[in-house]
């Protein structure tokens, strides 16, 4: 009798939070349901609590979006974006860590921060120290911008244009290597009290940077960190913005609504990372989703439909607005989207199409509804087993290493997914129950606190002849 074919063993899921330092981020109105905690986004106690929370459910990280501008595109001007408090008010990122990081041990930290407007290196200086207050707990997810706004504010008539902004970032990351990496060999404090040397100066060495963008002729002002350069994370989708990330990412963003969109997606980043003289495995892929749970499922649907219930349409075009670059206040929410004339969202709404169960071209008001909870990303609703069942089936079926969790509700939808998902996973054997010990590029993927030797960023180490 033929034995019978051995099975593949489950892949492993991995879940980072999705949040940022304003009311309701991704999920515009949602801030008026009553278990709704975003508008405490000021308070201390909200962001130590989240932190609290998701290191009970062995979150790889809290990845905190940040934007320096506001959504304008669409009406032309801010007073949509106002009303509707779509990620304005926004207070800044990093000043959040330190204390989520006192009262937690293993949880990391994802800081987005622009390369567009601020020079590398002070920025190298804030990264160095937030990693040594964490014990090497921080990653930065590298950004080059996208609103017009803040180019505006910050002296510009407009951004830079796509890939040119992408030449500005392959500076700025050269800038921050030569710094992180370069300046200070790993013994040169001493610490020598009897012969009053606290650094050895010729351990210690001046970058010599001159560049199209950038002059750094000195040393670095913080001795080396836990893990001295920060996990590298990006979320380019644009041919220019994967070889980006192949390059200098180690988390890799990405928000595809399908699952055979994700496949492709995933498919191309590997090979990139290939292409650049790095294992396929060497940047964990995280995808965008939303989650809503319950004990059950009709207590989940329930749940989803009470959710709807609150959002804001109009808040969530505004954000779309923003994202695709075309000013959709001026159609009506049942005009196709056949008529909007801009590549952007053409090749959005395509993906989209793939994703409606109805069949048919999309509507404004499709586009809305769709983007009203949790964004761009697709939603599974469903008891902590069907969505376990379903995050199971997007691993499997498209290589990606986990999932970046938006929420409808904050702390209440990560609370869920702890209480509901989680162990379900757990019980599953494709989640882990505790953290190992380490630092977070460590925890990811296993091979020590600094940038591997094929890393894009080690080439900037100082060798000792």
């Amino acid at each position: 009798m033929p034995h019978p074919e051995p099975q593949p063993e489950p892949q492993p899921v991995r879940f980072n939070a999705f949040d940022m330092n304003c009311v309701g981020h991704q999920s515009p109105g949602l801030w008026r349901h009553p278990q709704d905690r975003s508008r405490d986004y000021r308070d201390l106690d909200y962001w130590t609590g989240l932190a609290r929370t998701l290191e009970r459910g062995v979150f790889d990280g809290l990845f905190i979006a940040d934007v320096l501008g506001t959504y304008d595109v669409f009406g032309g001007s801010d007073e949509a974006t106002l009303r509707a408090g779509t990620q304005v008010p926004v207070n800044d990122p990093m000043m959040l860590v330190s204390a989520m990081a006192h009262v937690t041990e293993h949880l990391g930290f994802g800081i987005t921060a622009g390369t567009a407007y601020e020079h590398p290196y002070p920025f190298a200086r804030r990264m160095s120290t937030l990693d040594h207050l964490t014990r090497g707990r921080v990653g930065w997810n590298v950004v080059t911008g996208y609103l017009p706004s803040a180019a505006r504010n910050m002296g510009h008539d407009d951004q830079l244009e796509h890939d040119e902004r992408y030449d500005h970032a392959e500076e700025y990351l050269e800038v921050l290597y030569k710094l992180w990496e370069g300046s200070w060999e790993d013994d040169a404090v001493v610490l020598d009290a009897a012969g009053g040397r606290f650094t050895d100066p010729a351990k210690v060495h001046p970058i010599e940077h001159h560049g199209r963008w950038f002059d750094v002729p000195g040393i670095h002002l913080c001795e080396p960190s836990p893990q001295r350069s920060p996990v590298i994370f990006q979320a380019g989708s644009s041919p220019r913005g994967v070889a980006f990330a192949a390059r200098h990412a180690e988390a890799i963003f990405v928000a595809p609504p399908t699952k055979e969109i994700l496949a492709d997606t995933v498919r191309r980043i590997r090979a990139a990372l290939v292409e650049e003289g790095r294992a396929p495995d060497s940047a964990r892929i995280y995808a965008l989703m939303t989650v809503i749970t319950d004990a059950t499922s009709e207590a989940a649907h329930t749940k989803h439909e009470e959710y709807l219930a609150h959002a804001d349409l109009e808040g969530a075009l505004v954000l779309c607005s923003g994202w695709m670059g075309v000013d959709l206040s001026r159609y009506r929410l049942d005009e196709p989207v056949g008529a909007i004339r801009s590549n952007a969202i053409q090749s959005a709404v395509a993906a989209f199409n793939q994703a409606d169960p109805k069949g048919g071209e999309w509507t404004v008001g499709d586009i809305a509804r769709w983007a009203a909870i949790g964004g761009l990303g697709p939603r599974i609703v469903g008891s902590g087993e069907e969505v376990a069942d379903e995050l199971q089936a997007w691993v499997a079926e498209t290589g990606v290493d986990g999932f970046n969790l938006a929420y409808a509700i904050t702390p209440g939808t990560f609370e869920d997914v702890v209480e509901h998902v989680v162990p379900v996973l757990q019980e599953r054997g494709v989640y882990p129950t505790s953290y190992e010990p380490g630092t977070l590029r460590e925890r990811l993927f296993g091979r020590g606190d600094r940038l591997p030797e094929e890393h894009h960023g080690a080439s900037f180490r100082r060798v000792r002849v």
